[in-house]
């Protein structure tokens, strides 16, 4: 599903639109709404994140959100099921993006297996190095999930190479180096990244951080198979404060527009 949602948006001459939302934010069912929130207005494809304690990539609104998350009591459970009620309320393809800890912790296969039981497209996985993760690509593939690994501007050709062979599903190019977050500007790298990242692969290349504006989203979709938005629709939420209803209408609102510029391709 993950493959044809992408081939289909290239069949209509413009990138796909990927949002993210961490589970359990502000609360497991609240985050449920928002991510078909995101589906209905416009995404094509939803990242769920597992909230984690010591983010890496992860900026300041973001590391705000998993902090409530993790506050509010969510799990691996939680994860589960927000995948799963997603992906049933809009047929849409839901992949989880988690740092690798959680899930070794939890057991690869057992994680895998449940994903995908969930109906998950597959996993992004931003710390796990290639030369670490033939046991968990094994898993994933044996359950039908693809494995998205992150490329960034400092990764050398050859390493780009090691990667995007290892991966499936697409690539996530990180646009400039650094953590998550809504910036004035995407970065210039993100174009050259890009052309080198498809040098080495015929899987789709997405870009994520700090895409937040429809302007962005048509700059970036111009080189780019898929525009990851994650911060800004976080942001929504969280400016939204305790009024859950303000806050998905917002996050719908957002994902309209933004999936109104990546369809204006720069």
């Amino acid at each position: 599903m993950l493959t044809a949602t992408l081939a289909a948006a290239a069949a209509e001459n413009r990138a796909a639109l990927v949002g993210y939302l961490p589970a359990g934010f502000p609360t497991v069912d609240g985050g449920i709404q928002a991510c078909v929130a995101l589906l209905e207005g416009g995404c094509d494809i939803v990242e769920v994140g597992l909230p984690h304690s010591d983010p890496v990539l992860d900026g300041p609104v973001i590391q705000t959100a998993d902090d409530i998350a993790l506050r509010g009591g969510v799990r691996i459970a939680g994860v589960l099921r927000t995948v799963r009620e997603a992906h049933a309320a809009t047929g849409a393809p839901v992949l989880c993006m988690t740092y690798w800890n959680p899930v070794d912790r939890y057991g690869p296969e057992r994680f895998a297996a449940e994903l995908a039981a969930a109906g998950g497209a597959g996993c992004i996985l931003p710390d796990l190095p290639v030369e670490e993760s033939e046991g968990w690509r094994k898993a994933a593939e044996q359950h039908g999930l693809a494995t998205v690994f992150v490329v960034a501007p400092s990764s050398g050709d050859e390493r780009l190479a090691k990667i995007t062979r290892a991966g499936s599903g697409f690539v996530y190019a990180a646009s400039l180096m650094g953590v998550t977050g809504t910036r004035a500007s995407v970065g210039e790298q993100a174009a050259e990244l890009v052309r080198r990242t498809k040098a080495t692969t015929p899987l789709p290349v997405c870009v994520g951080l700090g895409v937040s504006t429809p302007a962005q989203a048509a700059e970036v979709a111009a080189f780019a198979d898929g525009v990851i938005v994650g911060s800004a629709f976080v942001k929504r939420l969280l400016d939204a404060g305790d009024d859950l209803a303000a806050g998905l209408a917002d996050v719908r609102a957002l994902a309209g527009e933004l999936a109104a510029g990546v369809r204006t391709r720069g």
